[in-house]
Order: structure tokens, then C-alpha cells, then sequence
């Protein structure tokens, strides 16, 4: 018995991946893929609200000219030892850190 879990484990190890996973494969909340260019509501409606949280105005440009500002956020979820933050800029998610 002791074997045969022995081999079960060493199987699960072979085909976990070695290192973070990469952030171009999305981000998980349960069996949804979380992926850029969905909304804040959207990642609401699957991750419910993050650990954390940060919002700043951040200055657009064109060149060295400043034409504007933008509202830039920062989304934290923590589960199972793992951290991945969700930057959005206005509504739409931009990177997956």
C-alpha cells in the first residue's frame, strides 16, 4: 500500500510545473480562467473581493507631454500560499502579475 502511494506521489510531482506559473496562462478563482481584457465586475462576479486593494490616478502621456490621467488599480488575491495581482487600468484588466 505504502508503495503505491509512494508511486502516486512521485507521478504528481513529475507533471506539477517546476517554478510560478506564468502569468500569461490567467489567473484561476475556482474553475473560472480569469484573463486580460474582462472588467472589474467580472472578476468580482468570479474571485469575489481581493485581499487587498490600491487605487491611484497615474499620468498619461504622449512623448514627454502629459495629455491626461488615467485610474490605475491593483488587485490582490491570496489562496493556497499563492499571490497574484490584477492591475487594471479604468475598468478593464491589463496585466496579471
Amino acid at each position: 500500500m505504502l508503495n503505491v502511494i509512494g508511486r502516486t506521489v512521485v507521478a504528481v510531482l513529475l507533471v506539477m510545473p517546476v517554478g510560478p506559473a506564468s502569468a500569461d496562462e490567467g489567473f484561476h478563482c475556482g474553475s473560472r480562467i480569469i484573463a486580460i481584457g474582462m472588467t472589474q465586475a467580472e472578476v468580482l462576479e468570479h474571485c469575489g473581493a481581493p485581499t487587498s486593494k490600491t487605487e491611484e490616478t497615474v499620468p498619461v502621456r504622449s512623448g514627454p507631454q502629459v495629455v491626461g490621467t488615467t485610474q490605475s488599480s491593483k488587485w490582490t488575491y491570496t489562496s493556497w500560499g499563492a499571490t497574484r495581482v490584477l492591475v487594471f487600468d479604468q475598468e478593464k484588466l491589463v496585466a496579471i502579475q
